[in-house]
């Protein structure tokens, strides 16, 4: 039997894979983080399956619960917030299940800073504004960051930035990323974004974290930090450009034997 690590996308029972709802229905056992999903997601499962809440487990019980359901020749749906390429601790997972000797495979999901992004309605790349997008995350309660990935390395580029499991601190990073982006960079704050408590709060550098703590906002958010989130009169991506196009018909021409002059 196979552990199947699903990614759940942010949360919404309509934004999953078709794969997904495929191998969540056919599990008889489900793994999930209550903490992050709208319980909708859990009505892909099958009737009488049995669902976990991991919230409150570590480690030990997580991999407990899906060594017992190998052993009982069940599939699992470990379901994952977001895309399980980022921040899911699917490394320490398989890791553990390796050792065990128990299969497994992975299933991508609509990553939560993608659907926030769409959400604003805004790309996150902007010609000549912003070409790269970061995922970090900060450190409080959580291991520490390695040597070289500090906020103000990332920050210094220019990039869009996007927070992860930082929405506790967003009064120290607002101040210590304003000293690099300016004080009237915008930001946006998704919590629970794409399900029905969603709260969406738009700012700068300057007043998010005012924001964030009259909405009390802790935890199952993203901080997205960038001139992207406000760019206007850039200039044209040069892959659509009128100027692109053009190129392309001489060439095309170029290549007619007596060709167009």
């Amino acid at each position: 039997m196979t552990v199947h690590f699903i990614g759940a996308g942010p949360g919404a029972a309509d934004l999953l894979t078709i794969r997904a709802t495929r191998l969540l229905a056919a599990s008889p056992v489900c793994l999930y983080a209550g903490t992050y999903l709208d319980a909708a997601v859990l009505e892909h499962c099958p009737d009488g399956a049995r669902l976990v809440d991991t919230q409150d487990l570590d480690l030990d019980g997580i991999t407990a619960e899906l060594v017992a359901a190998h052993e009982r020749g069940e599939d699992v749906a470990r379901l994952c917030s977001g895309d399980p390429s980022v921040y899911s601790a699917i490394a320490e997972q398989t890791r553990r299940l390796d050792a065990a000797g128990v299969p497994w495979d992975i299933t991508p999901g609509i990553a939560a800073y993608a659907a926030t992004a769409a959400r604003l309605g805004r790309e996150l790349t902007v010609p000549e504004v912003a070409q790269s997008v970061v995922l970090t995350r900060a450190q409080r309660d959580s291991t520490a960051m390695p040597s070289g990935e500090s906020l103000e390395a990332f920050a210094a580029t220019g990039a869009t930035l996007v927070l992860h499991l930082a929405i506790r601190c967003a009064r120290e990073l607002a101040d210590r990323l304003a000293e690099h982006y300016g004080a009237d960079c915008p930001v946006a704050v998704a919590y629970r974004v794409e399900q029905p408590e969603e709260i969406v709060l738009r700012g700068t550098l300057a007043d998010i974290a005012d924001q964030v703590e009259a909405h009390d906002l802790r935890q199952a958010a993203i901080i997205v930090v960038g001139w992207a989130l406000r760019a206007e009169g850039f200039v044209e991506s040069h892959l659509y450009s009128c100027r692109r196009a053009a190129e392309r018909e001489e060439r095309t021409a170029a290549d007619i034997p007596g060709g167009l002059r």
